[in-house]
């Protein structure tokens, strides 16, 4: 998307923005997010509502399982690099080369450990299982693959997106496209599996295509023992953040696969599934507002505490218009998506949307964690809410089912993005900040 885009807008908006190329800038990067996340929930979400109804609510459950399972090691494998990658890009520009060479480094060791950990881990759980193992080291190899994602954090700190969402995007079309095949031609639960680890190697093929097109070669990145041991040494809090953060997202799956069979993952993650899709957009705008944030700390510390305060009030105001409707229609919605089969999805889905809110504060709470340097804090906050959804899901589970996990995670989201911020004083202020959010309209008049 260039400034040529510009012309499209009504007049009085387009005189606010001309002149202004970090906003220019912002926006022509959220809007290519903006469409890659449309075009996913869109065509994905039609996509996938083929898959469950195809699949039924065991084999879905099933297959949800290894997903779930996989995530839990996921955040080895990516070694919470994301945002520190970035930032290291957006405040040494000249070690670009060093910085994506170490990470990517770091990135494929951490991605094949997670590999071989994944797997031993099911078979040391599961033994006996194996349609469940070859599920998860299918899905658990495409980790290997997802190293190249760092590829995605330059282009990021250039507010370059477009890149990237064309690579992917290519990958995800053409996935799509195997996955109606195989459910035209009733093909076995473990193709879907394998279509998904194809979708991640083309996508990573595609990025390295428009990196070398920037004027980049992989072959051209280095990697030093000092730079890798800074970014680890910064990032350790946010691997065990991630961790956490996979574990109140997907271990109640997990336990429901344990405890209440496939059938209950299938009801419980066809919910949740429309129930998430709607994270993409806090993520949209952070990933695109993440560098001028940082940089505004350094500029104007006014400036920097507007925009945090902006940004959570866009999220509350976003997410109370999804929350709503959606609880209001949950069963609607589950019985015209799924199909009566899932028909128990629909209290499900009404309770675990309200979780939404509490995502896209999280989200928004991120740039400022990384830049007053508060990580171990979020990872705190974090390990305790992961905490407080094992022990709902031990307590709710036997008793009400996929309910049960609903409320969980809804309670467990809530603790660790906003009510845990009040016990502290650094983190204090943002407590407030969420709080006055809610009152989004009179909030950002007055911005």
């Amino acid at each position: 998307m260039s400034s040529s885009w510009l012309t499209y807008l009504p007049a009085f908006i387009r005189e606010r923005v001309e002149g202004r190329q970090t906003l220019q800038n912002i926006i022509s990067n959220a809007g290519w997010l903006f469409f890659d996340k449309v075009l996913r929930m869109g065509v994905g979400l039609l996509v996938n509502i083929w898959v469950v109804r195809y699949l039924g609510p065991d084999q879905f459950g099933m297959l949800s399982y290894a997903i779930a399972f996989v995530a839990l090691f996921a955040t080895f494998a990516t070694l919470g690099l994301d945002g520190i990658v970035v930032r290291e890009l957006v405040r040494t520009p000249d070690k670009s080369r060093e910085i994506l060479g170490s990470a990517l480094v770091l990135r494929l060791i951490g991605g094949a450990a997670s590999l071989v950990l994944c797997v031993a881990s099911f078979l040391l759980l599961r033994q006996g299982d194996p349609l469940g193992t070859m599920l998860i080291a299918v899905i658990a190899a495409g980790m290997v693959f997802q190293a190249f994602d760092v590829i995605d954090f330059w282009f990021q700190s250039q507010m370059r997106s477009r890149n990237t969402v064309i690579a992917k995007n290519s990958a995800f079309l053409l996935a799509a496209g195997v996955k109606i095949g195989l459910i035209v031609s009733h093909a076995p639960l473990t193709m879907f599996a394998w279509t998904a680890l194809l979708e991640i190697i083309l996508g990573a093929i595609g990025m390295i295509v428009f990196f070398r097109r920037s004027g980049y070669h992989l072959s051209e990145l280095s990697s030093t023992s000092v730079r890798c041991r800074h970014m680890l040494s910064d990032s350790w809090p946010m691997v065990l953040s991630g961790l956490s953060i996979a574990v109140y997202m997907k271990i109640d799956q997990i336990m429901l696969g344990d405890m209440a069979g496939n059938s209950a993952v299938g009801i419980y993650t066809s919910a949740t599934k429309l129930s998430e899709i709607w994270y993409m957009i806090p993520m949209i705008v952070v990933s695109s507002v993440f560098p001028v944030v940082i940089q505004s700390k350094t500029e104007d510390e006014l400036l920097y505490h507007r925009r945090i305060t902006r940004l959570f009030s866009l999220m509350a105001a976003l997410s109370l218009l999804i929350a709503v409707p959606m609880s209001l229609c949950s069963n609607w919605v589950v019985t015209v998506m799924y199909g009566n089969a899932y028909q128990a999805a629909g209290p499900v889905l009404a309770i675990h949307i309200w979780a939404s809110l509490f995502v896209f504060y999280g989200v928004a709470q991120g740039p400022w964690d990384l830049a007053e340097n508060l990580t171990r804090l979020a990872m705190v906050r974090i390990v305790i809410g992961a905490t407080v959804n094992i022990l709902l899901n031990y307590w709710l589970i036997p008793v009400y089912g996929p309910l049960g996990a609903a409320v969980a995670t809804v309670v467990s989201q809530s603790l660790a993005a906003v009510f845990l911020n009040a016990l502290h004083k650094k983190t204090r202020p943002i407590f407030y900040c969420q709080l006055k959010s809610l009152l989004f309209v009179r909030y950002l008049r007055g911005l």
